[in-house]
């Protein structure tokens, strides 16, 4: 459902702060605190996540969330998962997926025996079946005003990710004794060993349950009697799927410790406690072996959103693990806790900041454009802004490729970037020929870092001839403002997919989700579709090159630079490895070990 899609985007992308995630590479462990630390099984940790825990299904509207996800990672399993070098990593401990076939494309999805609930029941693909039908948008029939509302028809799950593959597959097929579920795509789609999700989070058989059904099967022969949605011709809605749904949707949502019925795991850890607002106590889930065995007892999670007293917590040591919001004062007071013991991780996020320009208004001529990309001083604000905080920040050249990876040497040597690499106000003056545009720069003037790029751009711009009004909006009006394309330039960041290419299309296709700024190429649209589409790694990096150069050549704006974060933890934890992915360094969470 497209309401539900251009949530997540703008949940997870427009990057308003720092961006939890990616180093360029993996750092280097830093030496633990004393010659004499040794390991040992068991003992607790303490980590500080900045909000508090609130839903049990962080793949919900409601549930989504960073503590939520971290939480839900810890304590579930699945097929594979992204480790610190953006590589996916099969888990074959749990199941195996398989393609069986190109055309159509066929995916078999197969849990091995002995892979459980924490109430003992045992994960099957009726499990893998709700999830299919909550991330598909399979059964809705709603059509959509201008603010995503539903106007008519009905929109079931609440999925807040994207599902853009999922509504591309026919009915499931379940097999092997309900160990097996067959997914076939109406058409090829590049992501398909993400489509389903890393992990196995919600229990088929308690939602079953606490929607009045008998149990799994009951409601698995449920949504097998159920046709796909239609918008063109919505049907009333289906009462028992409404109740399936809005368990799924909101049932899982709480504040303090459930039923243990609605806290179950089927990963390295559990739920023991949750004490409101206040702390979550993660126990080691004694009957785990179908992935890493945890040796941690306890983790004890703690909430605080102030970074200051996210160090003072560390130097302290009554918390071991911190992912501090990074500023120059921040960095400052990390350094000064080293002699404390505490070690920390400094890298570039998936996170990356970028000027845009509108294609509608005054840069709607490709001169006026091309001018004002001309006076950016990306170089300074690298220098200025970045280096502050990471010596090691370069100025980023690529809308698609990250410089982590592969391509990215590559696609920058050609995809016209190097045109752009300093600011060059003559050239800008020529282009304008004495006009004097003016141009609205819209931009979160809470966030100290924009805020400086705005002050650097501005002052630029303005030797050119350019006339520039402050657009600046607080961080409660800024993103409206974007939504509602009330600028001429905007500076906003993406945070990157750490895998595949699903996102290229949803910014760069004309009337996009993600397309922000009006942005409009036939040639980049038939290269998205063909993107979307292909299941070989280099010829989609091909296919990315090519788009890359295209939209630079189009003067949709400039990269600026990757964000920056930092990972600290304390002389009583090893393990600890700063990471790219979304749960930042929770990845490795069973390689945590205590240290005496």
């Amino acid at each position: 459902m497209r309401a539900r899609r251009i949530s997540k985007a703008f949940t997870l992308a427009v990057a308003a702060v720092l961006a939890l995630g990616a180093c360029t590479g993996t750092p280097p462990a830093p030496k633990e605190s004393t010659a004499t630390a040794t390991t040992s099984q068991g003992g607790n940790i303490t980590v500080l996540e900045p909000a508090p825990f609130t839903s049990f299904n962080a793949a919900s509207t409601t549930g989504q969330g960073a503590t939520n996800t971290r939480i839900d990672y810890a304590t579930h399993s699945g097929f594979n998962y992204v480790d610190s070098g953006l590589k996916l990593v099969k888990n074959d401990k749990f199941g195996k997926y398989e393609k069986i076939s190109d055309k159509p494309l066929t995916i078999k999805y197969t849990i091995n025996s002995g892979v459980q609930w924490s109430d003992g029941a045992p994960v099957t693909a009726a499990d893998l079946f709700l999830q299919w039908a909550a991330a598909s948008g399979y059964y809705n029939d709603a059509t959509l005003d201008p603010a995503f509302k539903v106007v008519k028809g009905s929109a079931y799950f609440n999925y807040g990710g994207d599902t853009t593959g999922l509504s591309q597959t026919s009915m499931p097929v379940i097999g092997d004794n309900g160990s097996s579920l067959t997914l076939s795509y109406t058409k090829p789609y590049s992501d398909w060993e993400t489509a389903l999700g890393s992990t196995v989070s919600i229990p088929a058989h308690i939602v079953a349950v606490r929607a009045g059904l008998k149990d799994a099967d009951a409601l698995v022969s449920l949504l097998q009697g159920i046709p796909k949605g239609d918008p063109s011709a919505p049907v009333k809605p289906n009462p028992e799927l409404r109740k399936v749904a809005d368990f799924w949707n909101t049932g899982f949502d709480t504040k303090s410790m459930p039923d243990p019925s609605l806290a179950l795991s089927n990963g390295p850890y559990l739920v023991k406690g949750i004490t409101a607002g206040k702390e979550l106590v993660l126990t080691r889930n004694v009957d785990y072996n179908w992935g890493t065995v945890p040796t941690l007892d306890t983790i004890t999670v703690h909430y605080n959103s102030k970074a200051g007293a996210q160090i003072a917590a560390l130097k302290a040591k009554t918390a071991d693990v911190a992912s501090p919001a990074l500023t120059a004062d921040n960095l400052a007071a990390l350094a000064e806790v080293k002699s404390d013991g505490v070690q920390t991780q400094v890298g570039n996020t998936l996170g990356f900041d970028q000027a845009v320009l509108n294609f509608k208004g005054v840069l709607a001529k490709p001169d006026l454009r091309t001018a004002f990309l001309k006076t950016v001083p990306r170089q300074d604000i690298a220098d200025q802004v970045a280096k502050p905080l990471n010596p090691d920040a370069t100025v980023l050249n690529s809308f698609v490729f990250r410089a982590v990876q592969t391509p990215y040497k590559e696609s920058t040597s050609s995809n016209g970037s190097a045109g752009f690499a300093a600011a060059d106000i003559d050239a800008a003056k020529k282009l304008l020929a004495g006009a004097t545009p003016t141009v609205r720069i819209l931009y979160n003037k809470d966030d100290p870092v924009r805020a400086a790029e705005f002050d650097l751009i501005s002052a630029s711009a303005q030797m050119a001839g350019f006339t520039v009004t402050d657009g600046g909006k607080g961080s409660a009006q800024w993103l409206q403002a974007l939504k509602d394309g009330a600028f001429d330039v905007a500076l906003y960041g993406w945070t990157s997919n750490p895998t595949g290419s699903v996102q290229v299309p949803q910014v760069f296709r004309t009337g996009a989700p993600s397309n922000l700024n009006n942005f409009s190429n036939t040639v980049v649209d038939q290269l998205t579709e063909q993107l979307a589409g292909e299941p070989d790694d280099a010829k989609q990096n091909a296919l990315k090159m090519q788009i890359d150069k295209l939209v630079f050549g189009a003067g949709y704006g400039l990269p600026l630079f990757q964000r920056s974060a930092a990972a600290a933890y304390g002389p009583h934890v090893s393990g600890v490895q700063y990471s790219p992915v979304p749960v930042g360094v929770w990845w490795n969470v069973w390689d945590w070990k205590y240290v005496k």
